[in-house]
Formats: C-alpha cells, structure tokens, sequence
C-alpha cells in the first residue's frame, strides 16, 4: 500500500466528509442505479492469421476514406468515452463476474475472427430480459441477458455479437454522420446514448433521455438503414464461420424473434432497432447456404450461464428448482449437467445448502477445475460459513487461473468475511490494474480499502469510480480529499495532482 492513515487522522477525515459519504452510498446502492460496466478489453490484431482472412470485404472502409474524412478514428474514440460515462448512468448494469468473464471471451474470439482493425473493444452487460444489441463508437458493444434466454444454441447468441461487431468494423456511425457535422462531441454522445437507452429497457427512458438532449433525429443514429442491416448480416454471417460456428445460426435467430413477434403483444426491442423482413431473413439463408451445411457442436459454458440468467431473471427460485429438476430428470435438454448446474444455484438461492452441495457434487467430480463449478462451490462454502475451506479452494482456482476476475471476486469476498482486508485489497489493486475502466472493480476495491483502514486508497478508488459514470465533481472531490491525508509523498502526490488534471480536462471537454 503506498500510504495510510493513523487512527486519530482518519477518525477527523471521516467525520468530516460524513455527508460526502452518504452521498457515495445512496449514489451507487440504489437497487436499479447499479452502473452499466465497461470492461477493457485490449484484443490482439490476429485476425490476419484466421484462415480465408487474407482480403477485406470489397466495401470495408479504408484509414482516409470518405468516413474517415467525417469522423476520424479519434473522434469516435472521444465520442466512446462520453457515451459510456452517460450510459453507464442510465442504464442498469448486469454484474455477475462470470458472465461478464464468458462474454468477454466470446467477444475476444468473434473480434479475432472479424474485420475489426481497432484492437480495443469496450463490453457493456445490460440487467434487462429484453432481446437486444447495441454498438456504438468506440469499439463499444452492448449485450442485454434476454439475449441469453432468447438463444437457443451459443450459435445463435454469437450471431446477435457478430452483427454488432460488423457495425462496428464497417464503421456505420461514421457512415451516416455527414449530415451531422455540426454536432459537438458531447451532443452526440447524448444522442446516441438516448438511443442505446431506448432499445434496451424501454421506449419511455429512452425518449426521457432525448427529450434532454433536445434532438430531433436520435432515434435514427442507432437504427441503422435496411442496406446496412443487410451487410452487418453479411459481414457477421462471414465472422461466425471464420469463428468457427454455425453461420446458418443467424437467420435461425431472426426467425425465432420473428415468430415471437406474431405472437406477442411487443415485438422484441431488438426488432424495433434492427428491422427483420422476410427477405432479410431469406438473405441470411442465401449467404450462410455459401458454406458447407455441418454439425457443429452446442457449447456447455453457454448453457451454464444461460442457466444463470434464467435464475437470475426468474421472480421464483422455487419455479426454477421444479424447472431446473424437470429438464434434469427428463432429459428436456441436451446439457443436462447444465439443468444440474441450474438446480444447485436455485437451491443455494433458496437457502437449502446441503441439497445444492449434493446437487454439485457430481459436476465436481466430473469436472472440478471447470470454473463454473468451482466458483459455484466457493460462493456454496460461504453460504455455509466455511470461509477458510472457501479461501483455500479460491485460492487453488486462482493459482491454475491468475487473474481470473470472477475467481478473484471470490476470493476478495472470502478473505473479507476471515477479516484478512488487506490481503482482498493487495487482490482488488491487482486486478485494478488490469482493468482500469471496470467500475465494479473499483467499487470493490473502495469498499475494501474502507475495511483495510487505508483511507486514501477508498478515496483514490472512489474517484475512479466516479470519473468512471460520469459523476466527476464527486471524483474531484475525493482526490483532493486525498490530496489533504498525503504527508512526505511526492511520487503519491504528482500522481493524484496529474489525476485531477484529467479529470478536469474531461470536464472541459464535455462542458463543449
């Protein structure tokens, strides 16, 4: 740690910003202002190496091209960053360390496969059972859960990503920004953020969210023209193949939202922002009709955390155990480990502990380095209040798989509850570092640092946080308080002035 505060010291501090807070909890506890994350993800250029990779689609758009001219790559990266402070806001945030650790692989090996030239990818996990996607400037993809549950097969969920990603490689906001030239960076990061807002949880926050941004023509930044639908299809239809999955999976996935759509009062929001026609659909068949017609096989991950969400999405944990049983016992799926694995989350929500450790027992004994049941055990063995067992076999996990961000959430939580804090906090800076724009991280680690007694490390935390969702008085506030607890510390000291500096930039950039 590089520095801490005395008792006497950080008994004043505390006292005096009392009021800062009670502002910090009700800011980030309340139960639907859970914030949107953005995890980092540096993704390797290697898609040069994919096999039948070795020439651009003929209308991708070239560094200096006529989108270029409009929108540089820099500005889009600026736009990013805006909109995610604004989205992150506005949006609730689904934050289960697993999911977000399998979607960021499914995102890395779809982004290898892709036309993607910008190596940097920035993942948003939105809490809402509707079926949708979004992806805006920036490199950033937004996935809802519903997307877990309307998928049938990973297939069809990858096909949902790889559309997204082909909006993102054909660079489609810049394409269609030419009429909005006078717009400010800031202004369309409102706009698009209003738009995102719209079509994952719901007309009436989106349009609330336009109206403040007071523009006309939002909607349209995000629903983008027939054309360009068509080859975002192409162009992911093309990724999943070089991915190595199933490219019929696309046009199987539209039909099943187009079905849901006859038959449902509300169409899936995902229709509403990406248009499907009977002739998109036939269009999906004819360019998937180009590869070999092949078994591929189904992915057991994706069904285990499909089963999550379904738990997590489910008013009833008891409905879920009848659910989970039946499939399990029936064989109404082809994953029944799966089912398994569902019954055992269901059961540890219910409270009856030793049913779910009996329930897991053969998933570990199949498979007890898989990281789902491992990390599943670990949360089992604090339930039950056997946190040394829980930490060892954390710690284990962790040992095979360093770094691990739900593994290490585990742990973090585990070291807490056997009061070893500065051990959690040591864990949270090493992760920090590697994900600098993950804000569930940060608010782990302030909190940890608050337990470990290192005052300045929860302000510094606490910052970032802010700075992260937008809230960036609140951040300069606690880098100075900060700033008041460093005595004979230079290096500590530039650090924090050169941060208040930036964020203050930041500010400037938004106030336009």
């Amino acid at each position: 740690m590089e520095s801490r505060c005395d008792a006497p010291k950080r008994a004043e501090v505390m006292r005096g910003q009392a009021m800062l807070g009670q502002k910090w909890f009700s800011l980030v506890r309340r139960p639907l202002a859970r914030l949107a994350l953005c995890a980092g993800l540096a993704l390797p250029m290697i898609a040069a190496n994919v096999p039948g990779h070795a020439s651009p689609m003929d209308d991708l758009p070239m560094l200096g091209d006529a989108s270029s001219g409009i929108v540089s790559r820099e500005m889009e990266a600026r736009i990013g960053q805006d909109f995610m402070r604004q989205i992150r806001a506005q949006l609730p945030a689904h934050e289960d360390p697993l999911i977000i650790y399998w979607m960021e692989n499914l995102l890395f090996d779809l982004a290898a496969a892709s036309d993607l030239r910008d190596p940097t990818l920035h993942l948003v996990m939105v809490d809402s059972g509707q079926i949708n996607a979004f992806a805006a400037p920036g490199g950033i993809v937004g996935i809802n859960i519903g997307n877990f549950v309307a998928g049938q097969t990973v297939h069809e969920f990858a096909a949902i990503v790889a559309h997204e990603l082909a909006h993102l490689s054909q660079r489609h906001f810049a394409r269609g920004i030419e009429a909005q030239r006078s717009m400010t960076l800031p202004y369309l990061a409102a706009m698009i953020a209003s738009a995102a807002i719209m079509a994952t949880v719901g007309a009436d926050a989106g349009m609330a969210a336009m109206a403040s941004s007071q523009a006309a023509a939002q909607q349209n930044m995000l629903r983008y023209s027939r054309a360009r639908e068509r080859e975002a299809d192409r162009i992911g239809i093309e990724t999943l193949h070089r991915a190595g999955m199933d490219p019929w999976a696309m046009a199987g996935m539209f039909e099943r939202m187009s079905r849901s759509a006859r038959y449902s009062r509300r169409p899936p929001e995902f229709l509403l922002s990406h248009p499907v026609t009977e002739s998109r659909i036939a269009d999906s068949r004819d360019r998937a009709a180009q590869y070999p017609r092949k078994t591929i096989p189904d992915s057991l991950d994706y069904h285990l955390m499909r089963a999550r969400v379904q738990l997590h999405l489910s008013d009833s944990p008891s409905d879920m155990v009848t659910t989970f049983r039946s499939n399990m016992e029936e064989g109404r799926t082809s994953f029944t480990d799966a089912a398994r694995y569902g019954l055992a989350l269901s059961l540890i929500e219910l409270g009856r502990y030793d049913e779910a450790a009996e329930t897991l027992k053969p998933l570990l004994d199949k498979e007890p380095n898989r990281i789902a049941y491992t990390l599943t055990q670990t949360e089992l063995l604090l339930e039950q209040g056997m946190t040394d067992a829980a930490v060892a076999r954390a710690e284990r996990q962790l040992e095979l798989n360093p770094d691990n961000l739900p593994l290490t959430m585990v742990y973090v939580r585990a070291l807490n509850r056997s009061q070893r804090h500065l051990e959690a906090q040591s864990a949270l800076e090493r992760l920090a570092q590697k994900r600098p724009t993950d804000a569930m991280v940060w608010y782990e680690l302030a909190e940890t640092a608050g337990l470990a007694g290192d005052i300045i490390a929860v302000h510094r935390a606490r910052a970032e946080y802010f700075q992260l969702n937008g809230n960036l008085q609140h951040a300069l506030q606690h880098l100075q308080y900060a700033l008041q607890l460093v005595t004979d510390n230079y290096p500590l000291t530039a650090r924090l002035n050169q941060r208040v500096q930036d964020i203050r930039e930041i500010r400037q950039r938004i106030a336009g």
